[in-house]
């Protein structure tokens, strides 16, 4: 079984629609590692030795006594050299994709028009340096795919089965649900499981980003993708391959170099009438004077055009903008943030209102039972609604059941049970009506309580008998270490507004917003009221918003917003599924690092806009009054390529985010 690799989808300076990645155009430098080899540059030195010595020969008296055609031939030689794979991309796109108006045209005429009309250096000069240029960029290219390929490559391709006869070596997508592992020193997990072992050191770097190991206790979860540090550990899986994490991360950022950015679409669209139009202007540079200057000279002109083809080529945009985008995306992989498309990078990038749930996203998710007060039997109280709530996954139910151990023959019991959004749970045990949940459930049946509880700054979940109000237990949710800085970093990205929404009781969610600093808190809220403060924020045009989640009842507002960022470690499938950007260590504080990202990217991407733009009008304008030689113009087109190409890469290595 192969492991997967996660390729950029970035053209080698090349401007035809057929053409969508570096592997398509044949060339001799190799991209699928960052060192350069006898193997991909011999071709380069051996051409670059017979131009100067064809140089020397014409240039010096050392070629006085040398048959006047052995110069030419020389040079044809070095063209030769490292021309053909160019020439023979040229021909197939002619041929084969009927598209004459790419890089590889633009070069081959340029060149052969100046073999015909006797400057041999440089139409030599002109391939060999592209050629160096490309090799480069090759190297550049494929350190961006080194990056997250180290990152995330990190499929274990077999888990070590344990079964009554011993350790058994079997494929990954093999093992089963509920199938005992065993993972050694150094190992990484190969799928979700619950561990079995008392405890384990784990490396946590290719899902969080965070270096520093983890130490997970007996029955806690673990993922794929972490690499065990300290002793042999074993596992119990609880998820096929196919949905564990590390596959879902290798999908998301494998999909994430197919989904383009409105500017790199931009510039693909772009490129197909660009080079067409240099094209047709070469031509008037070499004709069109013919018809106004009185000594036109058709050499002079043409060598003009040829200049003018040079300089034309779109190299450094349609090189440098796909892989800004793509180092934006490995940057954030690195710190454990997942894009799922380099369109979310410009998004986010205008992001200016931040809007966030408040369980699982701002607060650690992990509730306890603070007390309990009961109207009579406090462990018949209890034992009812620990066993009602067997049947709720909201981490409020599980904190209940941790507090006092549901009874198998009471779960038995529990029948009709309807789950009330937002409210609760409505039930019967021995035909006597029960109502578990918050104090609307009670209100909404018409059920008495203490109005004092109303006033609670804390989570309540009620109990009520046949219309009769039994008792009430008081749990607590930790606020995320990294929370209450959250928004002063959101603000100081450019974000005016930052929200804080919850179903939770308003008293509750105005204590955690003041806490953390929200510029705004809103509680007692519904899924559907989620949706309708999103659908209001949006009506203003100006508004462009991000939705930050964890929980399945986040998921209609992830999808209605901007963009949605969900919690990947401890959120919902259905939260992660459809945000647009996941979170990998739940938190939120990476949401801010995350706009930061995106917005260095896009700077960077500007950046290169203006310097290819700027540099090649300039020197096409040289060259159009012929102030500029072929010379010049492969330099400056191969410097500003390469200068590009590398300003991209520097999203790679920003620090600090």
């Amino acid at each position: 079984m192969t492991k997967r690799k996660i390729k950029p989808d970035v053209s080698c300076a090349c401007s035809s629609s057929s053409c969508s990645s570096t592997e398509s155009h044949g060339h001799d430098h190799d991209h699928s590692d960052g060192s350069i080899t006898l193997n991909n540059t011999w071709h380069l030195i051996l051409s670059a030795l017979i131009l100067g010595l064809a140089m020397l020969l014409t240039k010096t008296s050392l070629g006085d006594e040398v048959p006047y055609f052995i110069p030419p031939i020389l040079f044809g030689i070095s063209y030769i050299l490292v021309a053909f794979s160019v020439l023979k991309q040229a021909v197939e796109s002619i041929w084969v994709s009927k598209d004459f108006f790419n890089e590889f045209t633009l070069m081959s005429v340029a060149t052969l028009g100046a073999l015909a009309i006797g400057e041999y250096p440089e139409a030599v000069a002109v391939m060999l340096l592209y050629s160096i240029g490309e090799l480069l960029q090759g190297l550049a290219v494929s350190k961006a795919t080194s990056n997250i390929s180290d990152l995330l490559d990190v499929r274990t391709v077999e888990a070590r089965q344990v079964t009554e006869s011993g350790i058994e070596l079997v494929d990954v997508d093999e093992v089963e649900v509920g199938t005992k592992i065993q993972i050694r020193v150094g190992d990484r997990i190969p799928l979700d499981g619950v561990l079995l072992s008392n405890q384990a050191r784990l490396n946590t770097a290719a899902l969080t980003g965070e270096s520093t190991p983890q130490t997970k206790y007996k029955g806690e979860t673990v993922l794929s993708g972490m690499v065990n540090v300290e002793g042999v550990i074993e596992i119990e899986t609880t998820k096929l391959y196919d949905d564990s994490a590390l596959s879902k991360i290798l999908e998301m950022v494998q999909d994430a170099s197919d989904r383009k950015a409105k500017t790199e679409l931009l510039m693909r669209k772009f490129a197909r009438w660009y080079t067409p139009a240099v094209f047709f202007l070469a031509l008037l540079v070499a004709f069109a004077p013919a018809l106004f200057v009185a000594d036109y000279v058709f050499t002079d002109w043409l060598y003009r055009a040829l200049v003018f083809l040079v300089i034309s080529c779109p190299c450094a945009l349609v090189i440098s903008i796909p892989l800004s985008y793509f180092g934006g995306i490995g940057a954030a992989s690195k710190n454990g943030i997942l894009f799922k498309g380099a369109n979310y990078l410009d998004v986010l990038a205008k992001v200016n209102t931040v809007v966030m749930d408040k369980t699982g996203t701002l607060t650690k998710g992990v509730f306890k039972v603070q007390s309990v007060h009961t109207e009579d039997s406090k462990e018949s109280f209890l034992d009812i609604l620990s066993a009602v709530e067997t049947y709720s996954s909201h981490p409020i139910a599980k904190a209940i059941q941790e507090f006092n151990k549901p009874k198998q023959d009471l779960i038995d019991k529990v029948k009709d049970v309807e789950e009330i959004a937002g409210h609760g749970l409505k039930c019967t045990i021995d035909n006597e009506e029960i109502l578990v949940g918050n104090s609307k459930l009670l209100k909404s049946h018409g059920v008495s309580y203490d109005k004092k509880i109303d006033e609670i700054a804390g989570t309540t979940i009620l109990l009520s008998k046949n219309g009769v109000y039994q008792g009430v237990v008081l749990i607590a949710d930790e606020i995320k270490e990294d929370a209450t800085d959250v928004v002063s970093k959101l603000h100081k990205e450019g974000v005016h507004s930052v929200v804080l929404l919850s179903g939770d009781n308003d008293g509750i969610t105005q204590e955690v917003g003041r806490k953390v600093g929200v510029d705004k808190a809103v509680g007692d809220l519904l899924p559907d009221g989620k949706l309708s403060y999103l659908e209001q924020l949006k009506e203003d045009i100006n508004q462009i918003v991000c939705f930050v989640g964890d929980g399945i009842n986040d998921a209609p507002s992830l999808a209605l917003s901007d963009v949605g960022v969900a919690m990947g470690g401890l959120g919902s499938d259905a939260a992660i599924e459809v945000a647009d950007v996941v979170i990998q260590n739940d938190e939120p504080s990476k949401v801010a690092m995350a706009i930061k990202i995106a917005k260095a990217t896009r700077k960077v991407v500007f950046q290169n806009i203006a310097l290819a733009f700027g540099i090649k009008a300039f020197v096409l304008l040289l060259g159009a009054l012929g102030l500029a030689t072929m010379w010049q113009a492969v330099i400056a087109d191969v410097g500003v390529t390469i200068f590009a190409v590398f300003n991209a890469m520097r999203v790679l290595y920003i620090k600090n985010f």
